[in-house]
């Protein structure tokens, strides 16, 4: 079986190689924008319309139009033409299925700073990668995984270059044995294992909330355009970024331990997008990344073979007794403790826990009492007549 990965590594460019990367950036967002102008005229004019065409134009009129752009790799520029058509292919969708269509913008110097490099022009040695027409550039790690290299992005980020390499690499395709296990996630405890363990939530937002906004107001109190403005603003996105970077550590370090040694996954199908509406949640649910979470076990469940069973929205996984399976309608969420008519008293999320692993194992049996051979490799996802969504690995 074959995987990708991808890695991200900051490098250590002299003035000589940041100047580079700024060109080549400045590159594929002078070649993004052409190709959005060129793409209006021609629609208006009733032309066919194609990124490949796009691409021929440019490549016939650079050498004398734009000379300075081949200084630079020739990755950058080209792979505009590619985003510029994804960009155009994901709004024709957006149309077509009555959403909002988010027409594609105009890209801003210093938002989103990067160029892509192919497969076959990077190469890494130790801790130096070779970029095209650059030469070796120091980076702070060596490259983690070892596989076939698909392509490279180079980023700015916080005034700091980060290289992010994708790479194929063959895993052995082996059903795991592990048991079975179910996860109740939120915002007081991250995540809570049916097996005992906790995960708690770092708040990390919360934490940094007061660097942050003083940080913000050194922003605001200095004059537009000077330079001190400058370094200040580059202190607060180095802030933001310092907050990002620890809450996805917590989140890679919390899926892997979790996908490790298991079977059968039972989580919610939560609807983030409506629970952040919210006002009085909203800041907490988004520091939480709840979204990110679920995305992360359901690759890397994929990628140790282990099955995941989604339970549909509604089903009332706190409001279940674990041993007789009453449902308590009134349980409101500052109860913490799930007090059952039965006599059966246990932590609130970890009775969620167990009621969604016991789901899974369900599911498990269901299937194979149908005549099902188990979850198929491919990672398709599929609904059974209970109404549970049930994601093969």
């Amino acid at each position: 079986m074959k995987i990708q990965r991808a890695h991200k590594i900051q490098l250590c460019p002299n003035n000589k190689q940041a100047n580079y990367f700024a060109q080549a950036c400045g590159a594929a967002r002078f070649t993004y924008n052409w190709a959005l102008t060129e793409w209006k005229r021609q629609y208006e004019a009733g032309e066919k319309l194609s990124p490949y065409k796009l691409k021929k134009e440019f490549n016939a009129i650079k050498r004398v139009n734009f000379p300075w752009i081949l200084k630079v790799t020739k990755c950058a520029p080209e792979q505009a033409f590619n985003d510029l058509g994804a960009a155009f292919q994901n709004f024709f969708r957006n149309v077509k299925n009555g959403k909002k269509p988010g027409y594609p913008k105009y890209k801003k110097r210093g938002a989103r700073d990067s160029f892509y490099i192919a497969n076959d022009r990077i190469k890494f040695d130790g801790k130096k990668v070779r970029v095209p027409k650059l030469g070796w550039v120091k980076t702070r790690e060596t490259l983690r995984f070892e596989g076939e290299i698909l392509s490279a992005t180079v980023s700015k980020i916080a005034g700091k270059w980060f290289v992010a390499v994708q790479v194929e690499q063959k895993i052995q395709d082996l059903k795991p044995t592990g048991p079975v296990i179910g996860i109740d996630v939120g915002i007081k405890s991250l995540a809570v294992v049916s097996d005992g363990r906790v995960f708690e939530n770092p708040r990390t937002l919360q934490k940094q909330e007061a660097r942050l906004r003083m940080f913000q107001k050194a922003v605001s109190r200095k004059k537009k355009g000077s330079n001190n403005r400058k370094k200040a603003i580059l202190k607060l996105q180095r802030q933001h970024h310092r907050i990002t970077c620890i809450r996805k550590d917590s989140l890679h370090k919390l899926t892997s331990a979790i996908t490790k040694g298991v079977s059968v996954i039972g989580i919610e199908d939560l609807h983030v997008k409506g629970m952040v509406k919210n006002r009085r949640l909203s800041k907490t649910l988004s520091d939480a990344s709840l979204g990110e979470l679920h995305r992360q076990l359901e690759y890397k469940a994929q990628w140790h073979r282990v099955d995941v069973v989604k339970a549909d929205k509604f089903y009332p996984s706190s409001k279940t007794c674990s041993k007789c399976g009453s449902v308590k309608t009134d349980l409101a969420l500052s109860d913490r403790v799930y007090r059952c008519d039965c006599g059966f008293e246990m932590d609130r999320d970890l009775n969620a826990a167990i009621n969604l692993k016991n789901l899974a194992v369900g599911s498990t049996v269901t299937a194979c009492c149908l005549g099902s051979s188990g979850f198929p490799f491919g990672g398709s996802e599929t609904t059974d007549w209970a109404g549970i969504s049930r994601k093969s690995a």
